[in-house]
């Protein structure tokens, strides 16, 4: 498929195309719902910090996943606990919860969403200043079959042009349902496919963005990642039926399913680590009173892996203190210890099984 591509909103053979359709708006009311039951949970519970910051860490995993970039959660955690000697995959990994959130910094203070900020964040993901392309060497491929789907644009006048369309899209107030139109950029970004690397990432940075920036999440804790991963194949087929049919219908079917199934599964993870925070915390409190302190327990689930001198920075206690405090943790059956290299690392072994589901 060549490199020609329509500017929003979305046209097919220069008529413009009904993204409303009756079922799309059936599928619309049922992720509506469970977005909003996600949203709504995580504004109530305590501890949203970390809640939102496992959730981050798969979205970062699976994201890099779907772009071959794969890692262990023993190297991402341990990494994430002891920034020495980070192999390029966990790296890249980190630097996609790095500018996850520096994107979300960045839309809560500008309230839009831009081309600078979408720069921003690729360049954070690469850690370089390459930019958006100047060059035509780019091919949307199935990464499951190797077929290629669709040639980009190939100018960069024509991608800051069709960049600049996007922005203007994103921000326009108008009477498109937000998630239909999440669905709509989500396929725009991918197809102009801007920068020599990283495009995937950062459109599904993007998408979870959109969301905050119109209020229907508070926080970034919906990932569509895991479902990509799952149905790849149909995702890259439904993006090609666009470009060879204009089926926009089957396109955002798919990822209002993929919302719905999602917002389920993070209000299902988000419960359970509220509530496993709140088993151990009272555990702590009834059985090591002595040690209890709810910075202790925030220090714990914040860490996922914590080391010695993580309690003596944080809590301000000695050495001989702060080992006594884990060790009791261990006793208590709330970590486990193992030896890495020259000393020794406490698990939260509950949190991670969690987060691993």
């Amino acid at each position: 498929m060549s490199g020609k591509l329509n500017k929003l909103p979305p046209r097919y053979k220069g008529e413009l195309v009904d993204i409303e359709t009756k079922a799309i708006m059936k599928a619309v009311i049922k992720a509506t719902r469970k977005l909003a039951e996600l949203k709504g949970y995580a504004e109530v519970v305590p501890n949203k910090n970390i809640l939102i910051n496992a959730i981050t860490i798969n979205e970062a995993k699976d994201s890099s996943e779907i772009e071959n970039i794969i890692t262990t959660y023993d190297e991402l955690f341990e990494a994430l606990s002891e920034t020495k000697r980070i192999e390029n995959s966990v790296k890249e990994v980190i630097n996609y919860k790095r500018a996850l959130w520096k994107g979300f910094e960045l839309i809560k203070e500008k309230e839009m969403i831009t081309t600078n900020i979408i720069v921003e964040i690729q360049k954070i993901i690469e850690e370089n200043h390459a930019g958006i392309r100047s060059q035509s060497k780019a091919v949307l491929k199935n990464d499951k079959t190797g077929e290629a789907i669709y040639t980009p644009p190939t100018k960069e006048k024509q991608i800051r042009d069709l960049l600049k369309n996007l922005e203007s899209y994103i921000n326009q107030e108008d009477n498109v349902e937000t998630l239909v139109k999440m669905a709509v950029i989500h396929y725009q970004f991918e197809s102009i496919h801007p920068f020599y690397d990283s495009n995937g990432r950062t459109g599904r940075i993007l998408n979870v963005l959109f969301l905050v920036l119109k209020d229907l999440l508070a926080a970034p804790i919906l990932y569509l990642s895991k479902y990509i991963n799952n149905n790849k194949q149909k995702y890259y087929q439904l993006i090609q039926n666009i470009h060879d049919e204009g089926d926009w219908e089957s396109w955002i079917l798919f990822i209002l399913k993929g919302i719905e199934e999602m917002s389920e599964s993070s209000l299902k993870t988000l419960k359970s680590i509220n509530k496993l925070f709140q088993d151990i915390d009272n555990k702590i409190k009834d059985n090591e009173p002595t040690i209890y302190s709810r910075e202790l327990t925030e220090l714990i689930f914040n860490n996922f892996y914590t080391r010695i001198k993580d309690v003596i920075e944080i809590m301000n206690v000695t050495r001989k203190t702060a080992s006594n405090y884990l060790y009791k943790l261990v006793e208590l059956g709330v970590l486990q210890v193992e030896k890495r290299g020259r000393q020794k690392i406490f698990i939260n072994h509950k949190l991670i099984n969690i987060v691993k589901k």
